[in-house]
């Protein structure tokens, strides 16, 4: 399975229910690389999409801890478990983790690839997404030339777990 997050350079992802920043290639990429593709999200980032509305032309599986939540044009699901036995009706390259904070932290061990957008500044945030680069079992095994928005310097990188 696949994690997707931008992320600062503190590993900050998140403030007060809102993306840090929005980068319009950033954002293209994230359409890319999860179109018709699974996307694994927790209740509030869900409701922080546009019109609290799961995503187009995709497979939105909701985890929340709810038992009565629902959303029209997705599967809600209450455990970690619950969500690995759904996915396995997929492959796994075609499964993306994409957020909260703790959605990545419960999902990271089962994943073995990240998509991290890095930006190069440091933003007030709450939430925080693993920092891969203190993980010795995680490695960049791809990253882009630079990118900049504005002012904004930024780079695509793949990180990959090792495998034993």
């Amino acid at each position: 399975m696949n994690l997707i997050a931008a992320v600062d350079e503190n590993w900050g992802i998140g403030c007060q229910g809102k993306l840090l920043v929005q980068i319009p290639s950033d954002m293209k990429s994230f359409r890319e690389m999860t179109a018709h593709k699974v996307v694994v999200m927790g209740r509030k980032t869900l409701e922080s999409l546009p019109n609290g509305l799961p995503l187009a032309g995709r497979t939105n599986l909701i985890l929340t801890s709810n038992p009565s939540y629902q959303v029209r044009n997705a599967l809600v699901f209450h455990s970690v478990d619950e969500v690995l036995r759904e996915v396995q009706h997929y492959s796994s390259e075609d499964v993306y983790i994409i957020g909260g904070e703790s959605v990545y932290r419960q999902f990271l061990p089962f994943c073995d690839t990240a998509h991290i957008t890095k930006i190069m500044e440091k933003y007030e945030a709450d939430v925080f997404f693993p920092n891969l680069d203190k993980m010795e079992d995680w490695k960049i095994t791809a990253d882009s030339e630079e990118q900049t928005y504005f002012d904004i310097e930024y780079y695509f990188l793949k990180y990959e777990k090792k495998r034993d």
